[in-house]
């Protein structure tokens, strides 16, 4: 699942090919969120020192011995940075140093102070306000709680209106990579996808893009409209080479809207469940990351892959994200299933250990050096 020897050969390459990779223009969206990050605190001690309330089970039996009573949560922040799948993603790819468009909802008509830096990184493009979201961060996972009024402008309308089809269009004519994410959150996505898909798709020209789709928890969406959004990324695969990404909750899940029999959690059961999901959509590539490795199939092969898991990562909210990136740049730059994974379990590692996205160098580093805990 993972060597020292593949490790190396997966940083060889990565350097090799480092200078492509400004030359590959990426184009990513929809959302766009105001990121807090938040711990639970436990015990306070003084005025500036808590314990944190380590699990989520933890946090759950407080809330539930509350219940017919009352109880007060303190909430210690502790970053506020940008957030949504899209521009957690496009940053961590315009960190690779990739050419990035990205177009969501980051603050309209002025582009909110927290995506100030990400707009010197990539062209930024916004058509609605952000939302909000409160992430309490726990060892073992973590809560997003989110406010989502603003999503309902994401939508093919807005788009026409504050950015235009034509540019749209462009956009995606001229990139290498596309990317959208967040399909839960953008109730007017399927919308938005038929409507890309007919007035679009029909006018690219040139070789096959990579398409990347992140549905992002589809749990509270209903089971209608889940199976539409997955016959309209079925229909997508005509036009582009599609990757869809999930994490273990969302495989398992949409595996159950497929009517496929429910994995344990192995990474063969992963495995098989990836290679089904991918056969019954007939689509390029599946990719499912849990915490501890990863699993990707195609048409050809499929593979798993160990990533570099720490008990106790600085930050989590993105790591996902930041997986889906250096997956996705592996894909780019023409890695196999195996090297790709390693580049994904990668970039989610250094993120989660220092808070910030890596550059290509960086990654290679890390698997050159690759940390035990």
């Amino acid at each position: 699942m993972n060597t020292p020897e593949l490790r190396i050969a997966c940083a060889t390459q990565l350097e090799s090919q480092a200078s492509k990779v400004s030359r590959l223009p990426a184009f990513i969206g929809l959302d766009g969120f105001v990121d807090e990050i938040l711990h639970v605190v436990d015990k306070r001690e003084t005025a500036t020192q808590y314990e944190r309330l380590p699990t989520i089970a933890r946090y759950a039996g407080r809330l539930a011995a509350a219940a017919g009573r009352s109880t007060n949560v303190e909430l210690v922040s502790q970053l506020t940075k940008l957030g949504g799948n899209g521009p957690i993603m496009a940053n961590a790819m315009a960190s690779f140093g990739l050419a990035v468009t990205y177009l969501g909802n980051l603050g309209y008509p002025n582009l909110h102070p927290v995506f100030t830096e990400f707009a010197r990184r990539a062209e930024v493009h916004s058509i609605a306000e952000p939302g909000y979201t409160d992430a309490l961060e726990f060892e073992d996972g973590k809560i997003m709680l989110g406010k989502h009024t603003a999503l309902k402008e994401v939508n093919w309308e807005s788009i026409k209106a504050r950015y235009g089809v034509e540019p749209f269009a462009r956009k995606l004519q001229e990139s290498r990579f596309i990317a959208f994410v967040n399909w839960t959150m953008l109730t007017a996505m399927n919308d938005t996808w038929r409507a890309i898909l007919d007035e679009v798709c029909p006018r690219l020209t040139g070789p096959r893009r990579i398409l990347f789709f992140d549905l992002a928890d589809p749990e509270k969406r209903t089971h209608a409209d889940v199976l539409k959004a997955l016959a309209l990324i079925t229909e997508f695969e005509r036009h582009f080479s599609v990757i869809l990404g999930l994490n273990e909750k969302e495989a398992a899940e949409i595996g159950g809207h497929l009517g496929l029999n429910a994995p344990d959690r192995s990474p063969e059961g992963l495995g098989a469940l990836a290679r089904q999901i991918r056969e019954r959509l007939a689509i390029g590539t599946v990719v499912v990351h849990p915490t501890a490795f990863a699993v990707a199939a195609n048409e050809r092969s499929a593979a798993c892959i160990e990533g570099p898991f720490t008990a106790k990562p600085l930050i989590t909210t993105g790591a996902g994200d930041h997986f889906n990136a250096g997956f996705c740049l592996g894909q780019l730059l023409g890695l196999d299933l195996a090297a790709s994974l390693l580049t994904g379990v990668s970039t989610s590692g250094f993120y989660v250990r220092t808070g910030r996205s890596p550059a290509i160098p960086e990654i290679a580093g890390l698997l050159r050096d690759w940390p035990r805990a």
